[in-house]
């Protein structure tokens, strides 16, 4: 996947919240050889060097971005490695995009070592995206049932936001599509109306107890 860049003014909102726990998590759970499935460009690179001793990533020959960073061509289906082999797993907007998702945890169980953690984030309320590529939408009550359901102790499913940032963001995405054309682009009166509606959505968050209207959610497993 592309890096969810704090520097795009469209998604600045739902990167800044997810970005913060992600490196929450990592912190508490990521160390030693990681793999990263689906990994794309390697957006978090950065935030992972420090706490591991080597960031793998697996990806397919016909990704759609820069394969530079792939040390492993493979799938989430089958990950060329043998049993065992890793310390940490994450998995970042990558399982709604796959028809088997039972089949991709199963793997990435079989790839890690006893007591090795694994962190992924899932859409729950979102728009279609990487159509038609797009198959699933999991609460958390799916997310503890599919990795129970291979082996995995699920330690935390934590859902991102509230109703709030879920519906700034997208309600963002609509404004922006039907009205930010011609004059209206020209002036940036959407784009100064997206910026102040983000930083209001930041300040909602930590308010908001509406959790069941997240719009993301991250869970932690342990093998």
């Amino acid at each position: 996947m592309n890096k969810p860049s704090l520097n795009d003014p469209d998604n600045y909102l739902v990167n800044k919240i997810f970005e913060d726990n992600f490196s929450e998590l990592i912190n508490k759970y990521i160390n030693g050889k990681l793999i990263d499935i689906g990994c794309g460009v390697k957006p978090y690179k950065d935030m992972l060097s420090p706490l591991v001793t080597e960031h793998v990533g697996v990806d397919h020959h016909i990704t759609v971005h820069d394969k530079s960073n792939i040390d492993l061509f493979g799938t989430a289906y089958q990950i060329p490695s043998n049993d065992n082999v890793f310390d940490s797993a994450i998995c970042t907007a990558v399982l709604e995009h796959l028809e088997e998702p039972e089949q991709a945890i199963r793997e990435c169980f079989r790839v890690l070592k006893k007591g090795g953690h694994a962190i992924y984030s899932v859409p729950f309320i979102w728009q279609l995206h990487e159509q038609p590529r797009d198959f699933f939408r999991y609460s958390k009550f799916g997310l503890q049932y599919l990795f129970e359901k291979v082996g995995f102790e699920v330690i935390e499913v934590r859902p991102l936001s509230g109703f709030a940032v879920t519906f700034i963001q997208l309600h963002l995405y609509i404004i922006k599509g039907k009205f930010e054309k011609g004059i209206i682009k020209k002036i940036g009166i959407i784009r100064l109306y997206s910026y102040l509606m983000q930083r209001f959505g930041l300040f909602l968050n930590k308010r908001d107890n509406t959790k069941e209207w997240t719009w993301m959610y991250t869970i932690v497993a342990k093998k």
